[in-house]
């Protein structure tokens, strides 16, 4: 497997609709007319993921005030990310992509580098979409860890 297609600042981002930890389907076109942050981790309930996460929760009212939703997408399933919202009281809705078609389509999803180690999966991305559906920003290979304030900085919010 190659490289995946990359999005890029002034792409339209490719259109979805997947279950969240309800069951319901949530799709990009429910959040026409705002900017949304689409941030793809690879899974629930680990400590990278539950870090990054929680950095989300704990930004969402600021990032709110600016004018950003907040859309979690990983490839597990709608139970386990019920279990997760609810054991770190998460405040935004998260939705599973079992295939990874939303991955792909988002170029989060090929061959990625652990330790050296070459394998394919999620790869841990933020896509910033405005309220037309454009993507303004396209990051990959991020860090859980401090991902959020970076984030801020490059939108040009205030900590």
């Amino acid at each position: 497997m190659s490289t995946p297609h990359r999005l890029n600042p002034g792409d339209t981002a490719p259109a979805f609709s997947a279950e969240d930890s309800r069951g319901e389907t949530v799709s990009l076109k429910d959040f026409a007319g705002s900017r949304v942050v689409v941030y793809f981790y690879p899974k629930a309930s680990t400590p990278g993921c539950t870090t990054e996460a929680c950095d989300f929760r704990d930004n969402l009212a600021s990032l709110a005030s600016h004018g950003y939703t907040v859309v979690g997408i990983s490839p597990d399933k709608p139970a386990a990310l019920e279990k997760f919202t609810s054991e770190q009281e998460l405040n935004f809705p998260l939705l599973s992509d079992p295939d990874h078609e939303i991955a792909e389509a988002y170029g989060a999803w090929g061959e990625k580098k652990n330790y050296g180690k070459v394998s394919v999966g999620l790869i841990r991305s933020t896509i910033v979409i405005d309220e037309d559906g454009t993507v303004v920003a396209a990051q990959y290979n991020v860090r859980a860890k401090g991902h959020v304030a970076k984030l801020r900085r490059d939108l040009g919010i205030d900590s």
